[in-house]
């Protein structure tokens, strides 16, 4: 009801739909419909890219908590590019080495790594 009240009066507020829909993506995993859950969470990080970039807090929390859906569906190649490639660099930059979400991540990249079956050495 609150996101489609959203919807229907302020459209043009991106923000609070986007944080509704990813609110409605992490009941969804709690209720175990991982897959719509990481539907949602994909469509959320998009947006919140297109409208912010990749640098913005915002963003990169959302891309965070698409990575950790990633890992509990095992995409494990997918949530390790997406870290690797977009988010680490952008948080290390934007955010700084120490701050929590750059941190999160880096537990985040080091659990793909450890659960992937298809590990190498290099990684």
């Amino acid at each position: 009801a609150h996101l489609a009240l959203y919807r229907r009066y302020w459209s043009h507020d991106e923000e609070n739909i986007l944080c509704s829909q990813g609110s409605i993506a992490s009941c969804l995993a709690n209720l175990g419909r991982h897959d719509e859950s990481l539907v949602l969470k994909r469509e959320v990080f998009a947006r919140y890219k297109a409208l912010h970039g990749v640098s913005h807090e915002r963003t990169i929390v959302s891309g965070a908590n698409f990575c950790v859906s990633l890992q509990h569906q095992e995409f494990w190649d997918e949530c390790k590019t997406l870290v690797r490639d977009q988010l680490l660099p952008a948080a290390g930059q934007s955010l700084g080495a120490d701050h929590h979400l750059t941190l999160t991540l880096n537990l985040n990249f080091a659990g793909a790594l450890a659960q992937s079956p298809e590990r190498t050495r290099d990684d």
